[in-house]
């Protein structure tokens, strides 16, 4: 090789290795530069809980209108504790469906009353049967007794309770003086069924 090539060379890498130490450098610096930036965050959790619509099915249980031996013109009269332990608002509706076990239809000729809690003596709370009327006597059919409607949304007669509140309804179960010899020794059974709902975004 000869003298002018072999500088030629020299001077090549020596720009080579200038070129490299100033990338080497700017990267450094880049990588500085990134490292030096003010920097925050913040993180906030949220919890969703649902509510909740739960009827008291102790308290409803407890409602007693079975007797034997009725004789025309006898009642029997029981209240019943409706509670809403959930903690939303709900609407509630009563329903019945009555048996006719024997053919002899006496649920075609017992009738059904529902007041709210006596306005006399409410600390007894039915004994004098004189509360606001829920369902007029009514003849119990196969399902023609009910208060409101278990269909979803308001309609009339649906009554209210807020999530914790209760109220007593008095239920009076009537056969009529009129009741003739055909309905002696007859039998039935009847099954009241309270549905609630949600009453919010349910119209």
């Amino acid at each position: 090789m000869n003298t002018e090539t072999h500088g030629a060379s020299q001077r090549l890498r020596r720009h080579l290795l200038l070129a490299m130490a100033a990338l080497a450098t700017l990267g450094l610096a880049t990588a500085q530069m990134s490292l030096a930036l003010f920097t925050d965050q913040e993180t906030v959790a949220a919890t969703f809980d649902t509510g909740s619509i739960v009827l008291d099915d102790v308290k409803i249980d407890a409602l007693t209108l079975t007797t034997g031996a009725l004789m025309p013109g006898d009642n029997v009269t029981d209240d019943v504790v409706v509670e809403n332990d959930g903690t939303a608002q709900l609407r509630y509706a009563m329903s019945t469906a009555t048996t006719n076990p024997d053919t002899k239809l006496l649920r075609d000729v017992l009738t059904v009353t529902v007041k709210t809690i006596d306005v006399t003596t409410p600390g007894t709370p039915c004994d004098n049967f004189d509360g606001t009327s829920v369902l007029a006597a009514t003849v119990l059919g196969a399902s023609g007794a009910a208060f409101g409607n278990p269909a979803a949304g308001t309609h009339a007669g649906d009554r209210v309770l807020n999530g914790g509140a209760n109220e007593t309804l008095c239920f009076r179960v009537s056969l009529p003086s009129v009741t003739g010899n055909a309905y002696q020794s007859a039998t039935t059974t009847t099954t009241f069924t309270f549905d609630a709902e949600q009453t919010a975004n349910n119209p």
